[in-house]
């Protein structure tokens, strides 16, 4: 089949496109920053496209000629989010039943009958219901918790039981969940582009177990070969607060962890079993909870993450460029260069630059990156706590703690934006260059464009401090970069 996917450069999208081309479909991957998938290992095999689905000429642009759209799509972390999903999700209909598209699929959520929904989980059987009524063959696909190394929920899960042997827990955590591995996620996915006839209704997906939140904690636990988790049980503590506690402890941020423990508030169990009728189990059957968790685990461990919930960006985040060099007509750009001359050659000093961030840290002052990181949290940013995928290579949009890899020329630069909580935009390059006298010269560029008053204040607030980082960062960066050398020669 000729496949369309909106959404590719997500966690999901991310995963069903290798598995569409391993089914032997061609693949057309549709995002709006296409230089993101610019290091995807399936790029050679998929026609990769510029597309925004709230824009109805690359919409129809990105449908013509396909078989089947692939809907992967939600505007969560943006306060607007019901409006955006709505409106995106009838200008995709209206595209795809113009130009003649066979079927659509759309990824959604489980839904308790009769409960007072969560803005977010309405939202979800909204966008269902628009691509059901487009006058094209739709399958909605509904799941609770998708347990995957990299999942949010998943993360939120992994990060609440391993860093609190003493949890303080809300009701909702005895309400019950079936979750689903992402593996079987993308089996339902792949095996729906294939269905004969004119199918256009919604099916429940699950895994083979029944839990409440409580019991996966404690399974996580057992799994991870965890002391047991003690837990105090507190009735008055609410979804928001919750959502607080969550934003604070795991890498989750608040826009992510508020609709996430709204969707738990409610039962969220299949209702049917239909999907086995059209879809075949896999070989092996359903994956259970213990089994999904030992798989996310053994991925994490291997450094083996194909897609994070991260790698879709932050909207509100800068999305622009680097302003041009060397001057800038848009206004004040402030910087901080710093340059260094390292013995080491410049592959070792890359290999430096390139495992920077995540377990490795930041080499200077950790106790100031970690307030900030703190105070982002504080804020409702990201804060540095969504570490990296790999510690060793990074990826051409990756998130990395508060940044996102918006430049990666291996192995001489690498260029961060940055996604916390600024009055202004701000970057940081670091490269390594050849010096004519042999080894290597490491150049440091912190730039930083301020926002009104508040930009300005910002940065004349921190100068004093820029020595004490942006210097660490330079004299600790080429000094390991020259230890490393030594032990290697």
């Amino acid at each position: 089949m000729r496949c369309v996917v909106f959404g590719a450069t997500g966690y999901i999208g991310g995963r069903l496109i290798p598995e569409l081309l391993r089914a032997g479909h061609e693949v057309r991957a549709v995002a709006r920053d296409t230089g993101k998938l610019a290091e995807a290992p399936w790029r050679d095999r998929a026609e990769i496209v510029p597309g925004d689905v709230t824009d109805p000429d690359s919409v129809a642009a990105a449908l013509q000629g396909q078989e089947v759209a692939y809907y992967l799509v939600h505007a969560l972390h943006q306060h607007d989010f019901v409006e955006r999903d709505r409106a995106a999700a009838a200008t995709v209909a209206t595209c795809a039943r113009e130009a003649g598209v066979g079927r659509i699929i759309y990824l959604g959520g489980l839904t308790p009958e009769g409960a007072d929904l969560s803005a977010h989980l309405a939202s979800r059987a909204e966008v269902g219901r628009i691509l059901l009524e487009s006058g094209v063959p739709t399958i909605v696909l509904r799941a609770a918790v998708i347990l995957g190394s990299g999942s949010a929920s998943f993360e939120m899960l992994r990060h609440l039981t391993e860093r609190l042997p003493l949890m303080v827990t809300p009701r909702w955590v005895h309400n019950r969940v079936q979750p689903i591995a992402v593996r079987d996620v993308l089996h339902y996915l792949v095996h729906a582009a294939t269905l004969q006839g004119e199918i256009n209704r919604g099916f429940d997906i699950g895994g083979p177990d029944v839990l409440s939140y409580l019991d996966m904690m404690r399974r996580y636990a057992r799994v991870a070969e965890l002391p047991r988790r003690l837990v105090l049980p507190v009735p008055v503590l609410t979804p928001w607060l919750s959502a607080q506690w969550v934003n604070l402890v795991t890498p989750v941020p608040r826009s992510i962890a508020v609709p996430l423990i709204e969707s738990l508030v409610h039962e969220v169990v299949c209702q049917d079993d239909d999907i086995s009728a059209y879809i075949p189990e896999p070989d092996a059957g359903r994956i259970s909870y213990e089994r999904a968790i030992e798989l996310a685990l053994g991925r994490i461990r291997d450094a083996d993450v194909p897609t994070r919930w991260s790698d879709a960006a932050i909207p509100g985040a800068p999305s622009g460029p680097l302003p041009s060099d060397p001057a800038w007509a848009g206004g004040t750009l402030y910087e901080d260069v710093r340059e260094r001359r390292t013995s080491a050659e410049v592959e070792v000093l890359w290999q430096v630059i390139e495992s920077i961030g995540g377990e490795h840290g930041w080499y200077s002052f950790p106790l100031a990156w970690s307030v900030r990181g703190w105070i982002d949290r504080l804020l409702g940013g990201v804060g540095l706590r969504r570490g990296r995928r790999d510690p060793r290579h990074l990826h051409l949009g990756e998130a990395l703690d508060w940044w996102r890899v918006e430049y990666l020329d291996r192995p001489h630069e690498l260029r961060l934006r940055a996604e916390m909580r600024l009055p202004g935009r701000a970057w940081l390059e670091l490269s390594a260059l050849p010096d004519p006298a042999g080894g290597a010269r490491y150049r440091q560029r912190a730039v930083f464009e301020p926002h009104g008053l508040a930009g300005h204040l910002y940065w004349k607030g921190i100068a004093p401090f820029h020595g004490l980082i942006f210097g660490g960062m330079v004299r600790n960066i080429t000094n390991t970069a020259e230890r490393r050398d030594s032990r290697a020669a």
